[in-house]
């Protein structure tokens, strides 16, 4: 590792260990952990003055979802790097949709990450080996079940998409959180063989009645 290669890490992560843990590694191989957050609106208040070269973002912050950081800290050029305990084909493709530079599976080995943050921080895109054969999976299986095999909840909340509700308003609706609903939104792309947002609510629309 060399100084030049060395990167300004920014953690988002709502386990402290966790936050901990990647700041030993981080640090035993060259690079600075410059901000630390643990929920959305934390990291929204300390992104702008972190001088961060890249974040590293769990996609489960509390009732809160990553997905929602990658267009934030893509906007300010600080590159996003997933590291998530999410493996499904829809999560990966829907961080991609959002904003993501790579995806890494929390299960993959140390020496992974390490090398998704060089490749990250160098304008490069990066997929773990895990992400990567989930996503490859999903082209095997083809388009999936069709919108008859839904779930009546999915069904609802697929309509209730289609009628321009945020997923807050499906959360008060049904109260639930509004993560439980993005792992609906997750279910529906696979069932129906879509892959991110734009093709779900463009389905969601098109079947809208």
């Amino acid at each position: 590792m060399t100084e030049r290669n060395a990167a300004r890490v920014m953690l988002v992560d709502d386990h402290p260990a966790v936050r901990q843990g990647l700041a030993l590694l981080l640090g035993q191989h060259g690079h600075t952990v410059c901000a630390e957050a643990g929920s959305r609106s934390e990291a929204l208040a300390v992104m702008k003055g972190s001088g961060a070269d890249i974040a590293i973002i769990d996609l489960s912050l509390g009732e809160d979802s990553g997905l929602e950081l990658l267009h934030a800290f893509k906007a300010r050029n600080i590159p996003g790097l997933v590291y998530s305990m999410y493996e499904d084909p829809e999560t990966i493709a829907l961080a991609f949709d959002s904003g993501a530079g790579g995806y890494i599976t929390k299960r993959e080995m140390a020496e992974v990450l390490l090398h998704g943050v060089l490749e990250v921080r160098a304008g490069r895109r990066f997929i773990s080996p895990r992400a990567a054969q989930s996503l490859a999976m999903r082209a095997v299986k083809g388009n999936g079940a069709r919108e008859a095999e839904l779930s009546e909840r999915e069904r609802q909340i697929l309509r209730m998409l289609g009628q321009g509700d945020s997923a807050a308003d499906i959360a008060r609706e049904f109260i639930i959180s509004t993560r439980t609903v993005e792992t609906y939104y997750s279910r529906l792309m696979e069932k129906l063989g879509l892959v991110g947002m734009k093709e779900l609510r463009k389905f969601a629309i098109s079947t809208r009645r």
